[in-house]
């Protein structure tokens, strides 16, 4: 399925405003994980099979972008609403994720090998040889709360342009956007099991996804400890971190510190100072 995992106990999400329910979403635990991990795997196998080509993956992301473009309020609601974002910003995020998705499909179009230079030595004379590209394999994504869309889109994107499955696990206060596109990518013909979200906390859903022998790939977005935590636990997966950390500026004797000052308070305390840029 490309939606939540179904099970007895739920999650609660609640707005950061007034801590009000927003909604109940199922809670995964660590079968539920394995469920997931194993679907993906069954999935990848069609991928590898030539069922779900790279023109497929191309167009089903180029109709999630045009669609999402069509829904920017919609989903603005929601990113406002689970994350305290203001709307304006909301919606700028949520064209952001419109962005990426774009330049996913464009990247389902163009991945490709390479050409070796055989004849670069005497023993190649004479010789062709190539690579071609394939998916690495099942894809273990964790997001943040503070983009819950588009940095969901930063890690599910390019996974489906490379024809590799992922299980997703959104941040517990944030879910609803990363369901909200699941769905959406449903909608506009990702195959079942392609993307599956599981929601639930990182010592349960989080160390399941780490620690699984089928994941072969981890992307988490999120703070130093917790990354260089998993990249420690999972010496033999590929492992990519997107860290927070600070971000000293120098200002040259002249430079335009008034300009300076300017951009650094918009990116130092945009979103309560919880931005990556």
């Amino acid at each position: 399925m490309t939606t939540a995992q179904k099970t007895a106990s739920t999650i609660t999400v609640k707005a950061p405003f007034d801590g009000t329910t927003i909604e109940e979403v199922p809670a995964t635990d660590r079968a539920g994980v394995d469920a997931a991990v194993g679907r993906a795997r069954s999935m990848l196998r069609t991928v590898h099979a030539g069922e779900f080509p790279a023109w497929k993956r191309a167009e089903v992301l180029d109709l999630a972008a045009r669609t999402l473009r069509e829904r920017i309020e919609e989903f603005a609601r929601t990113i406002a609403l689970e994350s305290a974002k203001p709307i304006r910003t909301a919606r700028v995020e949520a064209q952001r994720a419109v962005s990426t998705l774009t330049f996913s499909a464009i990247e389902a179009r163009t991945l490709a090998g390479h050409m070796v230079p055989m004849e670069g030595s005497e023993a190649g004379a004479g010789k062709l040889a190539f690579t071609l590209r394939s998916p690495i394999g099942v894809i273990g994504a964790i997001s943040p709360f503070n983009f819950p869309l588009n940095l969901v889109a930063h890690k599910v994107g390019p996974a489906i342009a490379a024809g590799a499955p992922v299980v997703l696990k959104p941040a517990s206060s944030t879910p609803l956007s990363a369901l909200a596109l699941a769905a959406l990518l449903a909608e506009c013909g990702l195959p079942d099991d392609f993307l599956t979200v599981t929601v639930g906390a990182g010592s349960t859903v989080g160390d399941a996804l780490v620690n699984h022998d089928d994941i072969a790939m981890i992307t988490f977005t999120g703070s130093p400890d917790v990354g260089w935590g998993i990249r420690a636990s999972a010496p033999r997966k590929k492992v990519g971190l997107e860290l927070g950390n600070n971000a000293p500026v120098i200002i040259e004797p002249d430079g335009d510190w008034q300009r300076a000052a300017r951009l650094i308070k918009t990116a130092g305390f945009s979103h309560a100072g919880q931005s990556c840029i």
